[in-house]
Parts: C-alpha cells; sequence; structure tokens
C-alpha cells in the first residue's frame, strides 16, 4: 500500500539546537494568526508545546481554567535533531528533523496518515505551515516578541492555480507573504498573502449555482449569532447558515450579490 504522506523542507539561519528551541518555544510567534490556521479559530488564543516525551501539543483556549484542544503527543523528543508528534485530532503523526546546513539548518517536516488511518478526516496541513517558521527566524532578532495578530477584515480571492497567481501578485503588485511565496512546482492547497496586518487569501476557484465565485469578504465580529440574527432579520440573502470548519462562520450575499463571510473573532484580535 502507498503511503500517503506529505513532506517539505525549509532553511533557516541558525544551528539545529537553534532552531529546534524556537520551533518549540516560540511556537506561539511564529504561527500565523489566519482564519483557517486553527481547529477552533473562534476561541484560540495562543499555541503550546510542552518539552518531553509524553508532553502535548496544545491549541489553547483558556490558560486560567486550562482549557485547550490537545493537537497531539510527543512520542520522540531529541533537542537539536529530532520531534515526533502523534495527532490526538485524526489520525496522522508528524515527524521534524533538524539537519545542520552550511551555516544554518535544515528543517525537515514529514506529516503521514498511520497504517488504517482516515485519509477524508486527516488534515495534511504541515507541509504549509513550516513556511511560517522560516520568516519568524528571519525577523526575530529584530520583532517584538509578542503573537503578531491580523485585521479583522480579510480578501478571498478565487484561482485557478492560486501559487501561479500568488507569483504574479508578488512580482507585479509586491504583495508579500509570511508563508513565502510558492516557487514554480509547488502546490499549496491555498497561499495567504498580506497587505500589513491585511490577509489576503488566494483558494481555488469555487463554482455556484449562480456562477463562479471570484471574491469575497471576511469580517471577523465579537457575537457571530448576534450578528446573523440582525443581518437575517434586516433583509441580507443567507449562503449558508453558521458553521463550524475551523473557523465559525455564516455567508451572505448582500445587494449586488456580492458573497460576505462573516466569523467568530478570537479573544485575541484588535478591536
Amino acid at each position: 500500500m502507498t503511503e500517503q504522506s506529505a513532506t517539505a523542507s525549509v532553511d533557516v539561519a541558525v544551528d539545529p539546537l537553534t532552531a529546534f528551541t524556537i520551533f518549540t518555544e516560540e511556537i506561539d510567534l511564529w504561527w500565523v494568526r489566519g482564519p483557517i490556521n486553527f481547529w477552533d479559530a473562534g476561541r484560540a488564543i495562543a499555541q503550546r508545546i510542552e518539552p518531553g516525551v509524553g508532553g502535548r501539543v496544545l491549541e489553547v483556549y483558556d490558560d486560567d481554567t486550562g482549557d485547550a484542544l490537545e493537537l497531539g503527543r510527543i512520542t520522540i523528543w531529541e533537542p537539536g535533531a529530532r520531534l515526533v508528534y502523534r495527532s490526538s485530532v485524526d489520525d496522522t503523526e508528524v515527524d521534524i528533523r533538524f539537519e545542520s546546513a552550511g551555516d544554518g539548518t535544515r528543517v525537515r517536516v514529514r506529516q503521514y496518515l498511520l497504517p488504517g488511518g482516515d485519509a477524508d478526516k486527516s488534515a495534511m496541513f504541515w507541509s504549509n505551515v513550516i513556511r511560517w517558521f522560516v520568516t519568524w527566524c528571519a525577523e526575530r532578532e529584530s520583532r517584538p516578541h509578542r503573537p503578531r495578530e491580523v485585521a479583522r477584515l480579510h480578501v478571498a480571492l478565487y484561482y485557478p492555480d492560486p501559487p501561479a497567481a500568488a507569483r504574479w501578485l508578488a512580482r507585479v503588485f509586491g504583495l508579500t507573504s509570511r508563508d513565502g511565496i510558492p516557487a514554480e512546482g509547488e502546490h499549496p492547497e491555498w497561499v495567504e498573502l498580506h497587505v500589513g496586518d491585511v490577509p489576503v487569501l488566494l483558494q481555488p476557484g469555487k463554482e455556484q449555482a449562480d456562477g463562479p465565485t471570484t471574491h469575497a469578504v471576511w469580517v471577523f465580529v465579537d457575537d457571530l449569532d448576534a450578528h446573523f440574527a440582525h443581518a437575517k432579520a434586516a433583509g441580507a440573502t443567507i449562503v449558508s447558515d453558521i458553521h463550524q470548519h475551523g473557523y465559525r462562520a455564516y455567508e451572505a450575499a448582500d445587494l449586488a450579490g456580492h458573497r460576505w463571510t462573516f466569523a467568530q473573532a478570537r479573544p485575541t484580535m484588535p478591536g
């Protein structure tokens, strides 16, 4: 049986032990707080890795009560060399290796489906996420050591080939990405560009009953249920009711048919 996996490698300009330490101790600083980057984006306040074999990889919701989602349990902990954890939320395992490469470190990540696992319910996201680590390693000496929040307004653009669109937007309009612009031959499922703190999400084209969707606006609100009730009563066309898919959101159309996605804001998002 062919193994189902996703792999990626990146180079950072620090030694392997420093790279391992930054990766584990500063995950909340390099993890990008985008709308589709958490299991429960409306509640998440932090990411955390507990050290040592048996330590947990956590998505934190409330530090006072200890409320958190266990994303995985560490099975191998070798500072400066290797970190492996078994996912607690799907049927995958993640193997991260830190290898000397010239004056820096090559970080290799492999996420793979466990034998007998359900591929349809497993999220192979690490080949995208590892890009964020590169940006933080390059910026951490010049940036404040606090989580970098994003704005409450996001733009989603739909393209047949999001990576090719990202390269064009970067080359022609000068847009940047904390993930890095995908190179020729790289095919991430989505690309997240940024204009300041405003994310611009490039996603595969969507076909709706009334034709292809080219763009949408995302707005994060404090009370999604109240916002939904008000919009519905005021005459908005509800395209999809409130649903949960990492983020909690609903979709509506305005008087001209433009699509809007309203999502639950995280507690840490600025007003």
